[in-house]
């Protein structure tokens, strides 16, 4: 027995040390590298990387050079007896030899020379080492997407002076957008959990054509992990948990996903939970900004306190909960279907900017806090592949998602508490074809259906009577509104140096509401609108030489209107409240931009464009009448009557810059810049700055890259906008700005200055260390209600399963 026992340990021992293993990284994110392709000089022996990256080398001699070959890496080669006791190589990524893909622009996958407008696009490697709190700062990272925040739960974007319901916000394909998406900004981009965002595509302008409505300044596409299939016995298993810190809103998050990879089956799992404190701001800039008091309500009476630390902002922090199942099954290699689950909630989270408010230099609100903002979407998805006349793929997208948020608030010493609450259940259903039908010329058709139900109610409840009565709703209960689209475009490659993209949409919307003269007198009882409208583009792909790439693109794109612009009833600002207007129609947006990216060498890029969009009968705030009255009573207070109205027309230009310098393969810089302008018309004839054009702004980040360790070094940079070059709207909101010479608000220009560093703790083991404003500037973006994070140390480990 005991000769047996030494026999099978001799066995294994040779065994074990005639395996080799060693792991391929990639340079770029420290990640290993699958189907890397190992051989000899005179390849008489080859291996190649498993999922993990894993090859054995036994087989090689000691004396062999072993070379490393991979389509996206350089090539590179070493002795096997150099290899490091590490058991690690290391290959560099070839960037000249990649062509991205997108896949928004015609919802298949596509070269990114091919496409002729200006694409934003976020990798699942920039958003880990990123580190976004919520994806509205997933965004922000990219340098090109301009975020306000009305509160710490908040992130609305703004692209090219369009933002809310004039982008379209979409994920895995699926319109988020509902019918009461507002021209005030929207939070819903907080719902999507960053740490499940695969990649992130944003489209720089119009897109109509394939997205519908709303898509007037451009398309946010999130695009999350998908469940993988197993390559080996050993790959069925695999997973990731995550912890992060930040010191500022001594935010604390925890995340965990798996992936569980059978032959035809595959399961993916994802949770993240973050909770978050008042948010300090910085020490360096206005005094406008701190929070020199707030209001407390103790034994059921309000009283202002004193802050005793004015730089924290207090009645700020929340916390959310994230959750997404993904099945995916795929019987053979025509098909493949993948359902997901996916759900989102918030706590209550106060509305900072509206705590802020003043009336007769005191503060105006004890209470205003958003309800739980919750999200849950449904969506299975089917893709077929054929050689069909009619399609080489198609694939269909039936979803469901469900919407809720509410209002809640209270004036100083009042006694009535008011709460609106809104849910909207919406059904899309999408047909997508791709047919390629010539070398050259590759067809993209589709059908769409859209249908909104919304319901809202309202109610006041006495805190000293604990009676609750009826109060007037935001949105009138059980409006629907419904889209029902065709669209068709076309790639088509006159030469390798010229390629060209065009297309054409159909689409028809169709809003029902019925009013409630309980509260209001209203000259009216229903809102119905049924509308039409035709957009296009058409555009050119020129590539003369391997130097210079030029993109010209013309576009058109549309808004119909929607239950919030025409049913809304809601105080717009102190004195003011918004009434519904049935006799509204859509706004259309005329759009061209002409882009140019010059290779200057291999170390050398520059990317620039320039653009200008003329929006015709814009859909806008103005003064109204309700039977002849042009004031009324609501929540207590005579106020101005306004609606939401066809009245004006815009102009939305600027300009964006990048540029990219290798100074080795280690060390290179980026920047990128954007300028936007832009006026809208008044009532009188003349012209303002529009509402939503961003201050210029921008990024540079240095950034060195070593095999276990990355640094970026890097600062973020915005213009000033002052009095004058605010918009009439935000002119009256001074309790959000600083205040200028004259004593008017206007918005300071600011800089932070900010470091992150990656590194490969162990093979499963990594570490993110970032200190973000390190100078504690005290700053406040452009028409925010909350003031930025001050110094920020944030700590984050990651635990690769």
């Amino acid at each position: 027995m005991r000769l047996i026992t030494l026999l099978l340990f001799t066995l294994f021992f040779v065994l074990s040390t005639n395996a080799q293993e060693i792991t391929v990284y990639s340079t770029s994110n420290n990640e290993p590298i699958p189907n890397v392709a190992i051989y000899n000089i005179d390849k008489s022996k080859s291996t190649i990387t498993d999922f993990y990256g894993v090859a054995d080398i036994s087989i090689f001699l000691e004396t062999e050079i072993l070379y490393f070959t991979h389509v996206s890496h350089l090539q590179t080669h070493i002795l096997k007896s150099k290899i490091s006791k590490s058991n690690s190589v290391y290959l560099i990524l070839d960037e000249n030899q990649l062509s991205e893909v997108i896949i928004s622009v015609s919802k298949w996958e596509q070269e990114q020379k091919d496409v002729t407008q200006k694409i934003v696009s976020i990798n699942s490697d920039e958003i880990a080492f990123a580190t976004p709190q919520t994806s509205a700062d997933l965004l922000q990272s990219s340098g090109q997407v301009f975020i306000q925040k009305s509160q710490l739960g908040g992130g609305s974007p703004i692209i090219r002076g369009f933002s809310t319901n004039r982008l379209l916000l979409a994920i895995d394909g699926v319109r988020m957008n509902t019918a009461i998406f507002r021209g005030g900004n929207v939070q819903n981009v907080i719902s999507i959990d960053p740490f499940t965002v695969d990649r992130t595509e944003v489209i720089l302008g119009p897109g109509s054509v394939v997205y519908g409505s709303d898509a007037v300044g451009g398309v946010l596409n999130f695009y999350t992990t998908r469940p993988k299939f197993a390559l080996h016995d050993k790959d069925w298993f695999s997973g990731n948990a995550q912890a992060r810190y930040a010191s500022a809103s001594n935010e604390k998050t925890g995340h965990v996903d798996f992936n569980i990879g059978l032959e035809k089956w595959a399961f993916f799992t994802s949770a993240s939970y973050t909770d978050f404190d008042n948010l300090k701001m910085g020490s360096h800039g206005p005094e406008e900004y701190l929070r020199n008091e707030y209001v407390e309500v103790l034994n059921g009476e309000d009283f202002v306190i004193q802050n005793d630390n004015p730089k924290e902002q207090v009645f700020t922090g929340y916390d959310q909960i994230n959750l997404l199942q993904k099945i995916r099954f795929a019987p053979n290699k025509e098909w493949d279907f993948e359902a997901s689950l996916m759900y989102s909630e918030t706590s209550d989270y106060p509305r900072y900017d509206r705590l802020i408010r003043r009336r007769k230099g005191n503060l105006r609100s004890a209470e205003w806090f958003y309800g739980p903002q919750k999200w849950f979407m449904s969506n299975l998805q089917a893709l077929h592949k054929s050689k069909s006349l009619f399609y080489d793929e198609m694939k269909v997208t039936a979803a469901y998602q469900y919407f809720e948020e509410s209002r809640n608030d209270r004036d100083f010493r009042s006694t009535v508490f008011s709460k609106t609450k809104e849910q909207v259940d919406a059904y899309s259903l999408n047909l997508d074809f791709e047919k390629k039908y010539t070398e050259k010329t590759t067809l993209y058709y589709g059908l769409e259906y859209v249908l909104n139900q919304v319901n809202s109610n309202g109610a006041e409840f006495d805190t000293q009577t604990n009676m609750t009565v009826d109060a007037p709703s935001r949105y009138p209960d059980g409006a629907t509104w419904q889209s029902i689209a065709g669209y068709a475009s076309i790639r088509h490659k006159f030469s390798d140096k010229l390629r060209f993209q065009g297309g054409l949409r159909y689409n028809r919307i169709i809003l029902y509401s019925e009013f409630d003269t309980k509260f209001f007198d209203f000259p009216f009882t229903e809102g119905n609108i049924d509308t039409e409208a035709v957009t296009s583009t058409a555009g050119l792909s020129w590539l003369p030489n391997d130097i210079i790439q030029w993109k010209l693109n013309f576009s058109t794109a549309f808004r119909a209107p929607n239950i919030d612009d025409v049913g809304k009833i809601f105080d717009s600002e102190p004195g003011s409240v918004v009434v519904p207007n049935p006799n509204i129609k859509s706004e259309n947006a005329y759009n061209g931009e002409l882009g140019v990216r010059l290779n200057l060498d291999t170390n050398f890029s520059l990317d620039l464009s320039t653009y200008y969009t003329h929006l015709d009968d814009a859909l806008v705030r103005r003064d109204f009448n309700l039977n002849g009255e042009t004031q009324i009573e609501y929540g207590g207070e005579l106020s101005n009557v306004q609606a939401i109205q066809n009245a004006a027309n815009a102009k939305i230009y600027g300009f964006e810059a990048g540029l990219e310098y290798k100074f080795s393969e280690n060390l290179k810089l980026i920047s990128k810049y954007t300028f936007v302008g832009g006026e809208e018309e008044l009532d009188n004839g003349s012209t303002a700055p529009a509402r939503h054009v961003s201050p210029q702004f921008g990024t540079t980040k240095i950034s060195y890259i070593l095999p276990k360790l990355s640094i970026d070094v890097f600062s973020v940079y915005n213009g000033s906008l002052s009095f004058e070059n605010l918009s009439p709207s935000e002119q009256s909101k001074d309790y959000l700005y600083a205040t200028d010479q004259n004593g008017n608000p206007y918005s300071p220009s600011w800089y932070t200055l900010n470091v992150r560093t990656q590194y490969q703790i162990t093979e499963k083991l990594k570490s993110i260390l970032s200190v973000e404003n390190i100078t504690d500037q005290r700053y406040r973006p452009y028409s925010s209600g909350i003031a930025a994070a001050g110094r920020n140390f944030i700590v984050s480990l990651k635990y690769t399963l």
